[in-house]
């Protein structure tokens, strides 16, 4: 079952705005730039021509391979998050910010803002940022040597949208046994709001068909800078489904439909379960949408990939 609203792009992020538009980035095959495209529907995005709004740099930092875009409106400027390698080291990942003060984001100067600096310099990516209480958050995927190759995820507080104010706090870490197949990894948060709750998506394992969707929650009203106000859910809440052969959804986004009426999750998908060679390098994970709703205690409940609910 297609639910794909534009093939070859993984880690998919989709911003419906106050003008109408539906605005889309994911990661290109190519690894090398960033994209933006817009529709006033979800499945226009698919024909919509892409501008290319950011090139990777010819040496040094930003010169390596760029992953997982997201676009976010602040304070009446737009803002890209990013990781980008190296050219020296390709995966050497660290978290970067462009912004724009353009009204159209396809349009205008996209200036480089730099390096989020987190507390200590290791690989890092998947930044996304949310506002809760009057405070910005930023939540993202960082390796710490002393718990050996992998990644967590952390949150902190933001003095703007380039600049950490507080010590990142440690919300997430690959202790499932399904988080830690292929990789120890946890990566790929998206924010989702909804009755004074705060949820946080995130993907786990390598990026197989073993990759999967977990969650965690808070009360908006707590200290989000605490780890003990985060309740992490057992095992994953999305997950490969080889009837809908839909294999390794991950790497999410939220949105809605024009009207407000339906919540839609955005993921990336491939339509197979077999790669030849090194996952990252096969080019077809595809974006795709699918409404999800809600579960009687206020969670959400995203069924499997391809089944529109």
């Amino acid at each position: 079952m297609s639910n794909i609203i534009v093939e070859q792009r993984a880690d998919p992020w989709v911003y419906l705005h106050t003008d109408g538009y539906y605005y889309f980035t994911a990661s290109v095959p190519e690894y090398d730039r960033i994209e933006l495209r817009r529709s006033s529907s979800l499945e226009g995005l698919k024909d919509a021509e892409p501008v290319d709004i950011w090139l990777k740099h010819e040496s040094g930092v930003m010169g390596g391979l760029v992953w997982a875009p997201e676009l976010h409106y602040i304070d009446n400027k737009w803002y890209v998050y990013f990781a980008a390698g190296h050219s020296d080291a390709i995966f050497a990942q660290r978290i970067y910010v462009l912004e724009n003060a353009s009204a159209n984001p396809l349009q205008g100067e996209w200036v480089e803002k730099g390096q989020v600096t987190t507390d200590w310099e290791s690989f890092s990516l998947d930044a996304t940022t949310f506002e809760a209480g009057g405070n910005r958050y930023l939540v993202w995927a960082q390796e710490d040597a002393s718990m050996g190759r992998g990644t967590n995820l952390y949150i902190a507080q933001m003095s703007n949208p380039w600049t950490l104010q507080s010590k990142q706090v440690l919300i997430v870490k690959p202790d499932q046994p399904w988080e830690r197949i292929g990789h120890n990894v946890v990566e790929g948060p998206a924010v989702l709001q909804r009755n004074g709750k705060i949820f946080i998506t995130y993907s786990a394992s390598a990026t197989d068909h073993n990759y999967a969707m977990g969650i965690i929650s808070a009360d908006a009203s707590s200290d989000l800078l605490h780890p003990d106000s985060w309740i992490k859910a057992e095992g994953p809440v999305f997950r490969s489904h080889k009837e809908t052969q839909q294999y390794g959804p991950g790497h999410n986004s939220f949105t809605t439909t024009l009207d407000g009426s339906k919540d839609i999750l955005i993921y990336h998908a491939r339509p197979y379960k077999e790669i030849d060679g090194e996952p990252l390098f096969d080019p077809n994970r595809h974006a795709r949408a699918q409404a999800f709703t809600w579960n009687a205690d206020g969670t959400p409940y995203f069924g499997y990939p391809g089944k529109f609910i």
